[in-house]
């Protein structure tokens, strides 16, 4: 990830600004926030793969608590990274991005060779089973009439 400088140019009417390095290549995002991984760059070259694993890296460190997004650049210089917290945050870091990132990470994510150098777990594995649900059989309709007749 690429350093970001902040200047100080006091005779400006926005005295801050932060600047950072050129990035000369194609830009590709190797993850949006919403977390899908429908990029194929992501999946074929090499960087995309090295974004991924980092990502699952983080997520498995924090115990799920914290997800890198939006990981974008040239190559491997990575420029304007967004962060997922759960609701309650992460070690006192708040996240710009929405909880659901996390979980879509979660269901989306395909380990690749970087993964399995690492030695991180599946997340596939680490999601909770579903229980199958008991079909309930609907009341039977009551036979007769359900209504009272106004004849006399």
């Amino acid at each position: 990830i690429i350093p970001i400088f902040l200047v100080h140019r006091p005779a400006n009417n926005i005295p801050y600004a932060t600047v950072e390095e050129e990035l000369v290549g194609d830009f590709v995002k190797y993850s949006v926030r919403d977390g899908r991984e429908i990029n194929l760059l992501r999946r074929d070259s090499e960087a995309g793969q090295k974004c991924c694993t980092f990502q699952h890296w983080v997520y498995q460190k924090t115990n799920g608590s914290l997800l890198v997004t939006d990981l974008q650049g040239v190559g491997m210089k990575l420029t304007d990274v967004g962060i997922a917290t759960l609701a309650k945050g992460y070690k006192g870091l708040k996240g710009n991005c929405s909880i659901s990132f996390i979980e879509q990470f979660r269901a989306l994510h395909q380990c690749n060779k970087y993964c399995e150098m690492l030695g991180l777990s599946s997340l596939r594995a680490a999601q909770p089973k579903q229980r199958r649900m008991k079909t309930v059989p609907k009341p039977k309709a009551r036979e007769g009439r359900d209504f009272i007749s106004s004849e006399h």
